[in-house]
């Protein structure tokens, strides 16, 4: 435990010494987002574009995390156990890419759509079975959402058939 205290710690400061906008925290074994994570980032929060909480056990993001680091553009939540996102996802303003691949979606993150900019939804490996096509059709900037290998209802494996102004992954059904 104190090892992996130690690790997120160097991870921050170098982050925050380097003026780096990225803070990558993955394979730390974190639950949660430190909360003093928030203090020690606070005066650089702003300059922080990409983050990545891979290959941890987080079970939640708060609604604070979005609120912080309100530039973000890139999140990288794979191999985690989250199951949903806070309503404040959907104030994102410049997210283009979000990776939530091999969680625990059961129900897709409806918030995503109210993101204007957000370009690749990564899905892949949770349990949804229901994908909005008609309202990611609408996103006027998604090009590329990946939903392979979720176990995906007879509606949305047709209306993944059609044609759409994005490219779609997905399980091929032989």
């Amino acid at each position: 435990m104190a090892e992996a205290v130690a690790n997120v710690a160097r991870r921050i400061n170098a982050t925050v010494e380097d003026g780096s906008d990225c803070l990558d925290l993955s394979n730390c074994k974190l639950i949660s987002f430190p909360d003093g994570v928030f203090k020690v980032l606070r005066s650089v929060s702003e300059n922080i574009h990409i983050i990545t909480l891979a290959d941890n056990e987080m079970k939640s993001i708060s609604g604070k995390f979005f609120a912080t680091f309100t530039q973000l553009r890139e999140l990288d939540v794979q191999g985690n156990v989250l199951t949903k996102l806070p309503d404040a996802v959907g104030e994102m303003e410049h997210l283009t890419s979000i990776n939530l691949a091999n969680n625990k979606f059961s129900i897709f993150p409806a918030k995503l759509t109210e993101i204007p900019t957000l370009e690749r939804i990564n899905l892949e490996g949770n349990f949804i079975t229901e994908i909005p096509m008609e309202i990611l059709s609408a996103m006027p900037a998604l090009k590329w959402i990946n939903i392979k290998w979720n176990p995906l209802d007879k509606d949305t494996l047709s209306a993944v058939q059609s044609p759409h102004n994005f490219d779609i992954l997905s399980t091929d059904e032989a």
